[in-house]
């Protein structure tokens, strides 16, 4: 047995210049003076190579090892290179392929070339091809006359590529460099390519800077020919395990004619945006020890108008629509017996010159106690104190302060069958008043004062549970009746508490800082029930809600609430939210929605109808009625084919708001998508809001593994209208 081994392995260990081993395995070998040949069935091993050949040839004073014929190498178990002919040196690091094939294990990517010749970690190949498709028959290739990979970074460079699809030369580009592993490096992303009658052809560049690991830059650089040019940057960073954030900055400089024609607001869009989360700021910051849940949030946006988002990107389906610009940051720190935080918002009207008359909340302060009890849990009681600073550059501002603290006893009846409550609510509000009004013609006294009540809720609950054979019944009666106590006013409350607690009166000047409500005498009652099949998923949930009030003036009885989720059968379900109103004797809200997922369909469609009962148009223009409806729809017809739609239609204005159709084709080493979509974009124009009606055609392609499904290459064409 032992003669048998040795006829075909025989080993021949061999030691280069530095010292490091060689060892060749072969059926056959034989020596003659410094030359060792190896035949059938050969075998190199040295540190993380593995080559494997037909014939080799070792010259044991050069060190240069030839191999012939069905070669194959793995390095590192990533990738093989396989030719009719090899040489290597070990000493000086050299390596030559004639032809040169290599075969990346982990992303599938193949290059076949003439030859290949390296010295350390650098491959230069020559005149070649590459592909990440199957290679008798690729879809798609990339034909070059040059190339250089480095097999300890994974980068890979092309020179004079040709794209083909399907032997179709699609582009030319003079050079080409991708990664073939996923880390972040520095370099070109895939550009962005549009074509618009309006705007002209439309070309962004994205550079990546990515040269440390705690931080990464991109630059988005764009020109729109017929209507200007611009540049958009993110730079995002990780300042420790539990915190990161993102500073995204942007400019567009409009064309003076497409300015003019075009009537804008502004003949250029700037603005910025910085987020940062922090998950356990106070013990970082401030070398603290504390045993709760502290935080930052920071989001703070800032632009001259809604083109600066609506330009930042070609893609007409996620365009803003708001013309209020948000900023905020949130501190908080949180046990398991209160909570303690400070918020900051800032609001930007992007319809307004200045923003000196609007109100701002800088800051609040917010004290939660969460709830605790007494008496063998039967006496419950929390408190939450809120002040916050209502600010403003112009007119009159004012802190505010409120405080709730309600206590409820309850227990069980009936061996737990009925639960009982009552609960005292103890509310009250202090307004401290700053700042000077500048409106002549609003003469109005803003006295500091104090507002105090307490008010009253008795509950009553009782909730059923029967199990079936193949399901469960859950239902779950409630009401509650809830009372106003005393109460007790004076300074600005007192001043305006008969004008200002009317609802009607809420836009008046003089009520805009007064927010207090009168306690209605109500009664509230719930019915809620939920089925669950065997498996504990819901089937249905349905829900009854009404309110009754006693010695409301306009009327008795609230609106009436219905809201059900029924899963009729496995993939089809509908949704329904309707509010009556007894007063008009009409519906003031109905929602529904029909969805249905099954044999690779998924179909969606809802729709909206509110009623104001306002029989003219608001003062904001908005109309009495809306009704909206949106419908998505997708049908995946296999692996390969996928086609999908959407619809959204004002049916009051009667306006299509936004439409979509189209398609994807996937296959294992690519993706193709072709788009159809038309969009209402709002602009800012001198005369105030205005809006335009685009029709983009989208072309998308994505060629697997060096782009992702989320870094495909677009164009974007705009169809006149």
């Amino acid at each position: 047995m032992l003669k048998f081994f040795l006829l075909f392995f025989i080993s021949f260990t061999l030691f280069a210049s530095t010292g490091d081993k060689v060892e060749i395995y072969a059926s056959s070998m034989t020596t003659k003076e410094s030359t060792v040949i190896a035949n059938d069935g050969v075998t190199v091993v040295y540190k993380d190579y593995y080559l494997s050949a037909k014939k080799a040839i070792y010259n044991r004073k050069n060190g240069d090892l030839e191999l012939f014929d069905d070669i194959k190498v793995t390095y590192n178990k990533n990738y093989r290179i396989l030719g009719n002919y090899a040489k290597l040196n070990i000493a000086k690091k050299e390596k030559m392929f004639k032809p040169f094939y290599m075969l990346d294990s982990a992303s599938n990517v193949w290059m076949s070339a003439d030859s290949g010749e390296g010295k350390d970690k650098v491959i230069k190949i020559s005149k070649g091809v590459i592909s990440g498709c199957d290679q008798n028959d690729p879809l798609w290739k990339m034909e070059f006359s040059s190339s250089d990979y480095n097999s300890q970074t994974k980068w890979i460079n092309l020179y004079n590529t040709r794209l083909y699809i399907y032997d179709i030369p699609v582009i030319y580009s003079p050079y080409f460099g991708y990664s073939l592993d996923t880390k972040r490096r520095t370099g070109l992303l895939m550009p962005k390519l549009g074509l618009s009658d309006k705007e002209g052809f439309y070309y962004e560049q994205p550079l990546y800077i990515a040269e440390y690991d705690s931080w990464d830059l991109e630059l988005k650089p764009q020109v729109r020919t017929q209507r200007g040019s611009g540049i958009y940057s993110v730079f995002r960073f990780v300042d420790s395990p539990i915190s990161s954030g993102e500073f995204s900055l942007g400019y567009f400089k409009e064309k003076e004619t497409y300015f003019e024609e075009n009537d804008l607001a502004h003949d250029s869009h700037f603005g910025f945006n910085f987020l940062y989360d922090n998950t356990d700021v106070l013990n970082q910051w401030l070398g603290l020890e504390l045993e709760g849940q502290s935080g930052l949030y920071i989001d703070i946006n800032k632009m001259n108008d809604v083109d600066y988002i609506n330009l930042s990107s070609n893609d007409t389906v996620n365009t803003n629509t708001a013309t209020q610009v948000l900023s905020r940051i949130n501190l908080f720190y949180n046990t398991d017996n209160y909570y303690l935080a400070s918020y900051f918002k800032y609001y930007e009207d992007l319809k307004e010159e200045s923003n000196d008359n609007t109100l701002q909340k800088l800051p609040t302060y917010h004290y939660h106690y969460y709830l605790d009890s007494f008496f063998k849990e039967h006496l419950f009681y929390n408190a939450d104190v809120k002040s916050t600073n209502i600010d403003r550059a112009v007119n009159k501002t004012v802190l505010q302060t409120d405080i709730n603290i309600p206590i409820t006893l309850q227990t069980s009846l009936f061996d737990e069958l009925l639960n009982v409550s009552y609960t005292a609510n103890l509310y009250a509000q202090h307004s401290r008043f700053g700042g000077t009004e500048v409106n002549s013609t609003i003469n109005t006294e803003y006295n500091d004062g104090y507002f105090a009540r307490n008010y009253h809720t008795v509950s009553a609950s009782t909730e059923l549970t029967r199990a079936f054979e193949t399901t469960t019944h859950v239902v779950t009666f409630a009401s509650s009746y809830t009372f106003s106590g005393g109460e007790t006013k004076n300074g600005f409350y007192k001043d305006h508490s008969d004008t200002c607690s009317d609802v009607l009166n809420q836009d008046k000047p003089e009520c805009e800082f007064y927010n207090i409500r009168d306690v209605d005498e109500v009664v509230q009652l719930d019915f809620s029930q939920y089925l669950y099949d065997i498996s504990g998923e819901q089937i249905l949930f349905h829900r009854l809600a009404q309110r009754i009030m006693y010695g409301a003036i306009d009327g008795r009885y609230g609106e009436l609430e219905n809201e059900l989720d029924y899963k009729i059968i496995d993939g089809i379900s509908f949704y329904n939210n309707t509010f009556y109103n007894f007063n008009e004797r009409a519906f003031s809200k109905i929602f529904n929605r029909v969805s249905f997922s099954r044999y690779g369909v998924v179909l969606g469609v809802s729709h909206l109808f509110k009623d104001s009962f306002i029989e003219q148009t608001l003062p904001s223009g908005n109309p009495r009625y809306t009704s909206y409806m949106t419908s998505t729809a997708r049908y995946t017809y296999n692996k390969h084919y996928s086609y999908h739609g959407r619809y959204d239609y004002d049916l009051e204005t009667k306006v299509a708001k936004s439409a979509e159709v189209g398609f994807m084709y996937k296959k294992r080493c690519w993706d193709f998508g072709i788009r159809y979509v038309e969009n209402k974009r709002p602009v800012l124009t001198q005369s105030g809001e205005s809006s335009i009606d685009d029709r983009y055609l989208y072309f998308s392609i994505a060629l697997k593994p060096l782009m992702s499904d989320g870094g495909s290459s677009d164009l974007a064409i705009t169809l006149p209208n």
